[in-house]
């Protein structure tokens, strides 16, 4: 089975600064606006970073559960982490047998994606996504390809979870993900979780780690609550 980082979601109260920011900061160009994230009483931006994907989305109604995560953690900040596999069955059958319960059936032409129940998993919204061909990414629209802009960055290498216990966290994720956990981190076909201790804002997605385009200087910057830093 493989499994691999796809999306990196972040949710924003102003989806219009966050935008700017994505792309005068990490040299990103917006691909889609999903008309389906509507169904949950939200707006989107979707950028892309090599193969992988950047989602911003924004509350447009009330009541929505990305609403009431940026009153519970205070603000923007991370808020989703979706994966890639080519074996849906086998992921269906670790949740059962981790007790982990899925609470949505995303599905599209090409594409069907099972959300996580946060309280289970912790950190973020989990996804795990099977696309019938292997590197369609049908949720990033069909010219996704298109806009991809790498002078800055070029490919999502990791996620960091912060946890007000790290070593507990990462063994529930490394039971969704089907991957071990070495010195709190869970390293996948592509792509790399790493748990760390929380902060003041309690646990939830802390930062990604981009990787840097070549020639280009590196990123240290902060969008929505999350560090981005390149290497």
């Amino acid at each position: 089975m493989r499994i691999r980082l796809r999306q990196i979601v972040m949710v924003a109260a102003d989806l219009a600064a966050a935008e700017q920011r994505i792309s005068d900061e990490l040299g990103l160009e917006l691909c889609y606006r999903d008309p389906g994230v509507g169904v949950f009483g939200l707006r989107n931006a979707l950028f892309p970073i090599g193969d992988k994907l950047l989602e911003v989305v924004s509350p447009i109604e009330d009541g929505t559960t990305a609403g009431r995560f940026l009153d519970k953690r205070g603000g923007d900040g991370g808020y989703m982490v979706i994966f890639e596999t080519d074996d849906i069955e086998a992921a269906r059958r670790r949740f059962e047998q981790a007790g982990v319960r899925i609470v949505f059936e995303a599905e599209d032409d090409g594409v069907l994606g099972l959300h996580l129940h946060p309280a289970d998993v912790g950190g973020a919204i989990v996804s795990i996504d099977r696309t019938d061909v292997w590197g369609e990414w049908p949720w990033a629209g069909p010219e996704w390809r298109d806009h991809v802009r790498t002078g800055t960055v070029a490919d999502v290498l990791g996620v960091e979870i912060e946890a007000a216990d790290p070593d507990a966290m990462a063994e529930r994720w490394s039971a969704v993900l089907g991957r071990p956990v070495v010195d709190r981190r869970i390293e996948l076909d592509e792509g790399v979780m790493t748990f760390v201790e929380a902060g003041e804002r309690g646990d939830g997605v802390a930062g990604f780690t981009l990787a840097a385009a070549d020639s280009a200087d590196p990123v240290d910057t902060t969008i929505c609550n999350c560090r981005f830093t390149s290497r």
